[in-house]
Parts: structure tokens; C-alpha cells; sequence
């Protein structure tokens, strides 16, 4: 699936967007069991392809998309965000300590790093998520921000011009094939 304008500078984006839902009531979860969730979280460096995460910490993934899903609707809507998608948001960039610490390491000598135990890998990516999130919704971009305008879809975009209203050609070409033969059908 080729991603959504902005998805790559953004990987919430990419996150939010990571439950499809396709034509013909079709629905694809890229975070759907532990191994598409690692390989969802190695692909945007974000854990190591051989994490072996477990389904609760895919459920943990899951979970946080669906709050990150509520606080773009609600972005894009212009409507209030829902206490829990804040509560959520704010937890996950908490999880985890953020600030690059003084280390020392005979190999290595004296560096900084920043503290994230491999077992603490589903936290430093809920953490990472949920910041680069906040950063969407309240940064320069957050005005660019848009749903696909293409039934069923459901991914979210940040427009490249004032007229685009779709993820991806696909749905630009299925909207206008949609809007062709309701004229017709009108006729």
C-alpha cells in the first residue's frame, strides 16, 4: 500500500493509517497479530525485526491508533478531542524517559544515550507515536491536515494544494469513476 501524502514525514500518519479499510467491506490491519506489528514497527525503525512481540503489546499498538485516529478526526472535524484520545496521547509520551543520559562504557568511553531497554521496546514506540502525533495536531502542518474524501476509505493525508481530498490515486480515481457514473445514472 503506498502511503498517504505526509506519511513519511509524519509516522503517526503512517500509524493512524495502518487500518485500512478497502472496497467491497474488506479491512486490512497491518497491526492485526504480533509478527505484522513488529514488522510494521522494524519497517519505521522503530524496534529490531526480531523483537518477538507479543499480542499484548500488539493490542497496546492497536489501541493507541485507534486514540490517535480520534484526536485527527477531531482535528480535522474541528470538534473538541475526546478526553480519553488526550488522556492516551499524554500517557504513552510519559511512558518513557526522554532525555539523552551521560554514559560511560570502557569500549565506547564516555557517551550520551538515551535509556531504552529492549524490554521496554512497545513503550519507546508508543512514546515516539504519541509525541510525533502531538506534533501533527499542533504543529505548522496541522492546517493541511484531511480524511480521504473516497468512500471507504479511511486513512487520513496532509494535503499537498488546496484540492486534494484523497490518500492516494487509487481513491482519486475511484472517486471520480464514482461521481462519472452517478451523472450518468442521472441522466
Amino acid at each position: 500500500m503506498i502511503p498517504a501524502a505526509g506519511a513519511e514525514q509524519y509516522p503517526a500518519l503512517d500509524f493512524a493509517n495502518s487500518a485500512l479499510a478497502l472496497p467491497g467491506g474488506q479491512y486490512l490491519d497491518l497491526l492485526g497479530s504480533p509478527d505484522a506489528a513488529t514488522r510494521w514497527l522494524a519497517e519505521h525503525d522503530l524496534a529490531p525485526a526480531d523483537s518477538g512481540l507479543r499480542e499484548t503489546c500488539a493490542a497496546q499498538l492497536r489501541a493507541l491508533r485507534e486514540q490517535i485516529r480520534m484526536l485527527l478526526a477531531a482535528r480535522v472535524d474541528g470538534l473538541p478531542v475526546p478526553a480519553g484520545a488526550l488522556e492516551a496521547v499524554n500517557d504513552a509520551m510519559t511512558r518513557t524517559p526522554t532525555a539523552s543520559l551521560l554514559r560511560w562504557d570502557p569500549a565506547r568511553g564516555l557517551h550520551r544515550e538515551s535509556p531504552h531497554p529492549v524490554t521496554r521496546i512497545v513503550e519507546h514506540a508508543l512514546a515516539v507515536l504519541a509525541a510525533d502525533a502531538a506534533d501533527l495536531v499542533t504543529g505548522a502542518d496541522a492546517e493541511r491536515l484531511a480524511a480521504c474524501g473516497s468512500p471507504p476509505c479511511n486513512r487520513y493525508l496532509l494535503r499537498t494544494h488546496a484540492r486534494r481530498h484523497w490518500c492516494s490515486t487509487r481513491c482519486g480515481d475511484r472517486a471520480r469513476a464514482a461521481r462519472a457514473y452517478a451523472r450518468r445514472k442521472g441522466d
